[in-house]
């Protein structure tokens, strides 16, 4: 595989004589098989041998005592290169252009290495209540990403017990508990407030059931009081999502992938995670349908598929890269993995911002919120169409989106 990304011979043995030269070559295929680009891969290689020196001059003896010479190389690398790109923008950059490649290399030589990544957060309460998150999950029937705000908020609960000295868990008290929710009153909006009570309510109603504690201190959590209508909505005018298509640069494969996936948060009000787990057999290309899997409340929506939406799923579809992923959307460049759920809102979000649109907390939720304004302007009952409860027939969904699009451009 050297050959196919470097002409010389004589770099070509250079590569192959060095301590790395057999690690570099797998990772040269590893990366040809991720559809990295020529220019990409040349960069690197240098990169790594003079990783393998350094390693090697610094006591190196095997490949599994490299991982311990990976931030003295990445601050002996960067030094010289911080001098002339100062700020501190520049220097995270260095930095992981340094580091990406030498984690990657690293991962296919040594089984257990992970680099250092995003650190992982304990489990709250494993101790005591070993069992509360199996019970989330096999009773309850919580999702993971419901769990992970489960997570979060019992980390918060947990800090706090820890901040103020209390570490006999049948030691809380209504006292603690309401000083607690006060507390997280502070920097929490209402919202997230009612969903931390929420998780500690069923939190204290299991410590209860399991005589963890011995007074089942769940009724004693009061949550923020919130009103109907006491929000503003996030949805945005026609002319403000027909500014934010129009700031699309469609020439560019990313921009016909971005496209699409406006045009589908838009026109069916869907959440960005039901974007990210599209795949190329919900599209039913015969009878102009489009299947939503995996929705919120657990089951699935299908929807007439609009000229518009298909002719953009269609362009972007030519230009794909070519994997062996069946999900509909993905990076343009390599590693072309599956687009993940924020990646998507972070699209809308750069979109929104850069047509100058003004809405609080940009992303795909203000799209969805668009298209719910408009199906309560034109008096049509939301019900599947955007995933809740209520039906709603498909001569309205029909109708709804003639009139939908009858005002394009």
């Amino acid at each position: 595989m050297l050959e196919h990304y470097f002409i010389k011979p004589d770099t070509i043995d250079r590569i192959r004589n060095s301590w790395l030269g057999a690690p570099i070559e797998q990772y040269v295929t590893w990366l040809h098989e991720q559809a990295y680009t020529a220019r990409s891969i040349s960069r690197r290689v240098p990169l790594l041998i003079h990783f393998g020196d350094f390693a090697k001059n610094q006591g190196a003896q095997t490949w599994d005592d490299l991982p311990s010479y990976v931030d003295s190389f990445v601050n002996y690398w960067g030094q010289e290169r911080w001098q002339k790109r100062k700020s501190k923008d520049a220097k995270k950059e260095i930095e992981k252009e340094t580091r990406c490649p030498i984690q990657q290399l690293l991962c296919l030589i040594i089984p257990d290495y992970r680099g250092i990544g995003r650190p992982q957060a304990n489990t709250p309460f494993l101790e005591c209540a070993p069992g509360f998150f199996s019970y989330l999950q096999e009773e309850r029937g919580l999702r993971l990403a419901s769990m992970r705000h489960y997570y979060h908020y019992l980390r918060l609960f947990q800090k706090y017990l820890t901040k103020i000295e209390l570490h006999n868990i049948g030691e809380l008290s209504p006292v603690i508990l309401s000083a607690f929710v006060i507390d997280s009153g502070r920097y929490l909006s209402k919202s997230t407030l009612s969903g931390l009570c929420v998780s500690l309510r069923v939190f204290l109603l299991y410590l209860h059931q399991e005589r963890i504690v011995s007074t089942n201190l769940s009724f004693h959590i009061e949550g923020p009081q919130k009103y109907a209508l006491s929000n503003i909505p996030r949805s945005i005018s026609w002319d403000d999502v027909r500014c934010m298509l129009e700031a699309v640069d469609r020439r560019l494969p990313v921009g016909k992938r971005d496209y699409a996936i406006l045009l589908l948060l838009v026109t069916y009000g869907l959440r960005a995670r039901e974007v990210a787990v599209l795949t190329l057999d919900n599209i039913d290309w015969k009878r102009e349908r489009i299947r939503i899997p995996e929705r919120k409340a657990g089951h699935s929506s299908a929807y007439p598929l609009t000229p518009l939406v298909g002719e953009a799923i269609l362009a972007y579809l030519q230009v794909r890269p070519s994997i062996p992923s069946r999900n509909v959307f993905c990076r343009v460049v390599a590693p072309n993995k599956q687009l993940t759920h924020s990646a998507i809102s972070g699209r809308a979000s750069h979109y929104l911002h850069k047509a100058g649109v003004q809405v609080a907390r940009a992303g795909s939720h203000t799209l969805r919120h668009t298209c719910v304004q408009h199906l309560v302007d034109e008096t049509y009952r939301l019900g599947d169409y955007i995933g809740h409860r209520s039906p709603l027939q498909p001569r309205s969904i029909r109708r709804f989106q003639w009139n939908l699009f009858a005002k394009w451009p």
